[in-house]
Formats: C-alpha cells, structure tokens, sequence
C-alpha cells in the first residue's frame, strides 16, 4: 500500500521559531484537511488547497533505497525534514508568502529495506516505490499544482516524469544538473537509471544535462544518451576550461526546451554543488549560487512542470548530521525560493 505521511499545521508548531513583529513562511503554510484518504485519493483536499491560493505543493519523498541500489551511499531519507525546518523559519514578506505553498507530506516506501540488503532486493523495492511516487504526483499535477519535490534519490525522476505524462497526455522535456546523466543501462530500477527507464517507457522526450562530469559517465552511457539524442553541457566546457559562460548555456537550454513546445521537468542533483552532502557528493562541483541561478532562469524562462531536488544526505557530512542538516537544510532552501522567484517571475 502506498505509504503518505500527511502534515497539518500542528505538526509545524514545534519547527517555527516565532518571534513578535514577525511572520514566518512556516506560519502561513497551508496543509491538507486530514480527511480520509480512502483508496489514496487526495483529490479534493488538494483543490482546496488551490482554491485557497496554493501554487506550489511541497513534498518529501523518504529514501535511500534508489542510491543503494545504484550500488551508492544510503542517507538520502533525511533530506525533507532538514530542508523544511529551514525554509519554514525564513520570512514571510512582501518578496514571497508562506501561503503559496500547500505542504503535503512525505512519500515512505511501505516496507522497511534492510541496510545488509543485496542488490535485487534493492532494486525491488525501488520499483515498488516508483509505483507510489507516480500513484500521488500524478493527483498533485491534476490539481494543477507545481510539486517541489524534496529528498530520496535521483531515482525518484522516473516516477515524476511518469506522473507527468500520464496527467497531461504527452511527453516530457527535462533538464538536470547533475555530473552524472543517470542514463545507465535498464538493469533493474536504482537512482542511476531514472531517465533512461523514462526514456524507454515515452515519458521523457528530450533530455540535456548541465554540467555532465566528462569522467563520471561511461562510453557506454554516453552512446545511449547520443542515441536517444539527449544533449549536454560539460562541467569542464564551462567551470573548468570556460569555453562558454553559464549565462550562455542557460540561455541555449532555455531556447531548445521551448522549442519542444512540452512541459519541463527542473532536476537537480544536489551532488553537483560542492562539498554539499550528498550520496556521492563532489568536492569540485558547482557553487551553490549557480545551481541557484540555473533553477532560477529555467524556472522563469520555461513552462516548468515541478522542482526536483534530489540525493541531499545529511548524514553524509564532514562533520556529523548536525552540520548536514544545517547546510542541506539552508542550500535546499535557497534552491526552493528560486524556483518560487523564476516562476512567480513568469507567471505574472
């Protein structure tokens, strides 16, 4: 049985931290009527929730099976509830309003993995999880609102690519910051394969990665991704040998994702910024403003679908969890309020 933990507003009042002569984003949240949910329908709760003024559905999807599965790091199951702690407790102010944000909940597998699992176990269940992902994305998008989607492994792409083809009847564009184009061989479901299983099934149409490491994919997956004619721009073309400015690759990506005229999935994989914790995280990767940017300008330019952030670990860090959530938890927050500017920016 799909597994959704829902929130209400009581669930928040321990995370704000209130002060007079103030609002928080936190504050002003709106959650869904914890009503029945018979047969896993949201449906109604979440057109209230529109009808309320929500445009944004934050949600979490609980982890680490995908990138275990991918033979990876586990700890990617904490990346919500760190990101939302922080981004509650930012201001609510004349630049952005808690109350354009409808929180859902989170997204758990039903059935605990233990950590000694063998690989086709792994892979099992993450297939089994794609199932729930897709099953409550798909009634966010009939809502009509742009899910925010926090936490899990980038294995997670697949469902909300799913999700979003099935809802609106056509294919996806998609575009993904990440050093890895998580295009493998369809070898059984991990976090590594997302858009190549996407790919396969007719959810995912056209595909660029920014910031493709040039030593972190193999000649194999790199013949796959020219096959199906995805296209990419190096981490080396731009942060290391400058060949071309960001500015300029944002503005070709933008240009080619509108030029399919379909809507945009915005995907990022946090283990492209540096020193951020994550299931392989990177310590010559892109700075957290660029990744700020990026979000930003696609959001703005594109008729973007949702936001994808995904493989944040806190327990991953340096310097033990508490500095993990502390640092996922305020550049996952940065990473939402942009993708709330860019499409506030477009839509007005």
């Amino acid at each position: 049985m799909p597994m959704l933990t829902m929130f209400n507003k009581a669930d928040f009042a321990s995370l704000v931290n209130r002060r007079d002569g103030e609002t928080k984003l936190g504050e002003q949240f709106l959650f869904l009527d914890k009503v029945s949910i018979k047969h896993h329908d949201i449906s109604s709760a979440l057109k209230h929730a529109v009808e309320q003024g929500a445009k944004f559905a934050i949600i979490g999807i609980s982890e680490d099976i995908g990138p275990r599965a991918n033979l990876g790091r586990g700890g990617s199951a904490d990346a919500f509830t760190a990101s939302i702690s922080q981004f509650a407790n930012l201001q609510s102010n004349r630049f952005c309003q808690g109350s354009l944000c409808v929180v859902i909940g989170i997204i758990s597998p039903d059935n605990l993995i233990a950590d000694n699992a063998d690989t086709a176990a792994l892979r099992h269940a993450t297939a089994a999880l794609d199932l729930q992902v897709i099953t409550f994305l798909s009634q966010i998008f009939a809502a009509g609102l742009e899910p925010i989607v926090i936490g899990g492994g980038h294995n997670n792409a697949f469902g909300l690519l799913t999700a979003a083809k099935q809802t609106f009847n056509q294919p996806m564009a998609a575009v993904n910051l990440d050093p890895h184009s998580d295009f493998r061989p369809r070898e059984g479901r991990h976090s590594g394969n997302g858009f190549s299983y996407a790919a396969a099934n007719g959810a995912l149409d056209h595909y660029h990665i920014l910031g493709l490491h040039e030593l972190k994919n193999s000649e194999a997956t790199l013949e796959q991704l020219s096959l199906f004619g995805a296209s990419w721009h190096t981490f080396q073309q731009i942060w290391v040998r400058r060949e071309i400015s960001l500015d300029s690759a944002l503005s070709q990506i933008c240009q080619e994702l509108n030029n399919t005229n379909l809507p945009v999935g915005l995907e990022l994989d946090v283990d492209a910024i540096t020193k951020m914790p994550s299931s392989a995280s990177t310590f010559a990767g892109v700075p957290l403003l660029d990744a700020c940017h990026y979000v930003y300008r696609v959001a703005k330019q594109c008729e973007c679908a949702y936001l994808h952030l995904a493989e944040a670990a806190p327990q991953c860090h340096e310097a033990g969890l508490s500095a993990g959530y502390r640092d996922v938890g305020q550049g996952i927050s940065e990473l939402i309020y942009s993708y709330i500017q860019g499409r506030k920016a477009r839509l007005s």
